[in-house]
């Protein structure tokens, strides 16, 4: 029977044959020291079952995003590695490439027209200087039209939630409520057959120092928080980078008013993003899983990480 062994450093998973039980092996991704399980406490995980809450019944999840794919998908998997979510934001690539063809068609239309009017007036000394004002101006009113023009057309990236990658059942959708982000986004989830379960909130002034996000219940209550795991942790990414992964972005998920964490999401250290969303803290279950599941795939593509 195999033995799974989880890193407590940077949450590297094995599944080790059953001699190993008992041992202390070094992890290959970190090198921190693992404490394999006994045959007794293998799984470090019981439960709870699927049950009623279905996929959304665990307190710990595994958040896969699938490689080489044009639009952002991921595949999400309990802890003994059994798919049992597909999550997919569309990336609307012809409708994106027609707002943008269709904006700088706008730009070079609009200034074709003011410089043409300039054109027209001629070289005669009193109508030079208007003919420049006309051609400075019209750029201006070109540029505004053609961003104007490609927000009006580009699509907005809603997220979809099924029960597979065949997309037979529509779970939960997330909806991205405005399509150009100035200081603050919200995204409001909805369960097709409960209705709206909450929104999302992203401050992009809290960017500067530290990211974070605020969940809410759908009477407008505070549900959660997120935020970037430490603060000079966060400082020093903002200077400094990633760092190929040495300074890779976690989060913690906070009761709202208080420094009392009841969830992570952390980054595993691979080429691609892997995560892990471990809500073992909870006990009482006071996140809606759903809701806990949404925020983590928001913290990654809402960041662009």
């Amino acid at each position: 029977m195999p033995v799974l062994a989880v890193c407590e450093s940077c949450h590297a998973e094995y599944q080790l044959r059953d001699e190993h039980a008992g041992r202390k092996l070094k992890c290959k991704e970190c090198g921190a020291v693992i404490l394999v399980p006994e045959i007794a406490d293998a799984d470090p995980y019981a439960g709870p079952t699927r049950g009623e809450e279905g996929p959304f019944g665990y307190d710990r999840f595994l958040i896969n995003q699938k490689r080489i794919s044009i639009s952002e998908k991921y595949y999400i998997l309990d802890e003994r590695q059994t798919p049992i979510l597909f999550v997919e934001r569309p990336a609307h690539v012809l409708r994106s490439l027609g707002a943008l063809l269709a904006a700088v068609f706008v730009a070079f239309a609009g200034m074709a027209v003011c410089i043409g009017i300039a054109i027209a007036l001629g070289d005669n000394p009193q109508t030079k200087e208007v003919g420049t004002v006309i051609v400075l101006v019209g750029i201006v009113l070109s540029v505004i039209g053609a961003v104007v023009v490609a927000i009006w057309l580009s699509p907005k990236r809603h997220i979809f939630i099924y029960p597979d990658d065949t997309k037979s059942d529509l779970l939960l959708e997330v909806f991205q409520d405005q399509k150009l982000h100035f200081i603050r986004g919200t995204y409001t989830v909805r369960d097709p057959r409960e209705g709206v379960l909450g929104q999302f909130r992203k401050n992009y002034l809290y960017n500067l120092y530290r990211k974070r996000w605020d969940g809410f219940r759908p009477d407008g209550t505070p549900l959660v928080v997120a935020r970037e795991d430490s603060l000079i942790l966060s400082l020093l990414r903002r200077f400094l980078g990633p760092m190929l992964g040495l300074l890779r972005t976690n989060f913690v998920y906070l009761r709202p008013g208080t420094d009392k964490v009841i969830g992570e999401f952390n980054r595993k250290v691979t080429l691609f993003d892997r995560y892990v969303l471990d809500l073992t803290a909870d006990r009482a279950r006071e996140l809606d899983r759903r809701m806990a599941i949404v925020l983590g795939i928001l913290l990654d593509t809402g960041e662009r990480r």
